[in-house]
């Protein structure tokens, strides 16, 4: 069984300064572990909230490590600074909004400014970039609601074949 790549990007000045730890970032890599089965490594970058580095970091981890799924946090609010939906509409072939709809509408059962967040997911060549929220607890609320469909969105865009430890998450696939 190969290795599947992961990438997670977190989009933080104050985080890729050595401000403060990326907790959301360490939060995604552990979800990822939680959830899959199939032999898997994280290609990690903690990086500023800058359009050009984070395009330039999707690229990087779509073309050159080959992810099949590239997780962001960071940079998906309303501030000047959030621009990581922006980056990733620029480097997708095709956008998904199906699944910031999603996460938006489990958020605001939580907190009122869900509606605030612009997260998005678009496809890359043989990669699904999906954007996340800076909270670790949103982080896991949101990947929770959208994961099961992503092992499939893989299957279909032609990226390797994604198992999930089914006691934590179930994937979906439809009957052959």
């Amino acid at each position: 069984m190969n290795t599947i790549k992961i990438g997670v990007i977190t989009a933080s000045d104050r985080a890729s300064a050595g401000i403060y730890e990326d907790i959301s970032g360490i939060a995604i890599q552990e979800t990822m572990r939680d959830y899959l089965k199939s032999p898997h490594e994280i290609v990690y970058r903690c990086i500023p909230d800058d359009q050009n580095t984070i395009e330039e970091t999707m690229i990087e981890l779509c073309d050159q490590e080959k992810c099949c799924l590239v997780v962001t946090t960071g940079g998906t609010g309303p501030a000047r600074r959030d621009v990581t939906p922006e980056a990733t509409e620029n480097v997708c072939e095709k956008m998904m909004p199906g699944f910031g709809e999603l996460m938006r509408q489990v958020s605001l059962k939580y907190v009122p400014t869900a509606i605030l967040s612009r997260q998005t997911a678009g496809i890359r060549g043989k990669s699904l970039i999906i954007n996340l929220p800076g909270k670790p607890k949103s982080i896991r609320e949101c990947l929770d609601a959208v994961f099961p469909a992503v092992p499939y969105c893989i299957d279909l865009i032609e990226g390797p074949y994604m198992e999930c430890n089914e006691d934590v998450i179930k994937a979906f696939r439809p009957k052959s």
